[in-house]
């Protein structure tokens, strides 16, 4: 699925469905956009598509899910890295129960492997701003999850600047540093997140300390995620960045 710059640069407000949206709405849209440059290695790239599947069926995840008003997320997954050529790998799935998230965590495991290269964060959330706005689903809250190991390098669109975009359409940007398997180790990584990709009412950013760790922060990140928009959860945070960095 392509979906380019000037289609999202052009309407002032994203926030509006597209006119074909069809199905009932869903509590939460969830872009997952996953790290996939030259510094992820075949093995390196399985752990994060194993735990991307594991964290989905997850039962702690699943009750999060269950939980909310409607009882269901949409989620798609987008691969990041080449300057401008973030690509969807799969496209929107509604998880609601343990049947869809199966389905959800099977496609995102098995999807083919986009081509990918340095690190253009920025050009992932303008990608992943733009799919939320031709979701099928209308939601309330939207959210896209930017996984790495590395800081914006080359985007066309800066990481900061992207970031801010999406926030502007009420899109919260959460981040996850995976910092044992980056040159910017020590927190060094998740600051940076912090600053250049964190965003939204209630955003925050969490380490994972290598790729075998992956699975448990996705896991915390997304309960995390589905818990703020629980009832009056949003009005604990002010509207901007929220947080330090928790492992």
């Amino acid at each position: 699925m392509s979906l380019p710059r000037r289609a999202l640069l052009a309407s002032p407000a994203l926030a509006a469905w597209p006119a074909g949206a069809q199905g009932a709405a869903v509590d939460l849209l969830l872009v997952l956009a996953v790290d996939a440059s030259g510094s992820i290695d075949s093995t390196e790239f399985g752990l994060q598509r194993d735990g991307i599947a594991e964290a989905l069926t997850n039962p702690a995840v699943l009750a999060a899910i269950q939980s909310r008003p409607l009882g269901a997320i949409g989620v798609a997954m987008v691969e990041w890295g080449t300057p401008g050529g973030a690509a969807t790998v799969v496209d929107w799935m509604r998880v609601a129960d343990a049947a869809s998230a199966e389905a959800a965590a099977i496609a995102m495991r098995d999807a083919p492997r986009s081509r990918q290269s340095y690190n253009a964060i920025g050009d992932a959330i303008l990608h992943a701003t733009a799919l939320i706005a031709a979701a099928p689903w209308p939601a309330e809250h939207r959210t896209i999850d930017i996984s790495g190991d590395g800081p914006d390098i080359r985007s066309v669109m800066p990481a900061a600047a992207a970031r801010d975009l999406a926030v502007a359409q009420g899109i919260v940007v959460n981040g996850l540093a995976i910092e044992a398997a980056s040159a910017w180790r020590g927190g060094r990584l998740a600051a940076l997140y912090e600053r250049d990709v964190m965003g939204g009412p209630g955003a925050f950013v969490l380490r994972a300390e290598d790729r075998l760790d992956f699975a448990r922060a996705l896991r915390a990140k997304l309960i995390r995620e589905v818990a703020l928009h629980a009832p009056g959860a949003n009005a604990a945070h002010a509207a901007g960045k929220a947080g330090p960095a928790a492992g």
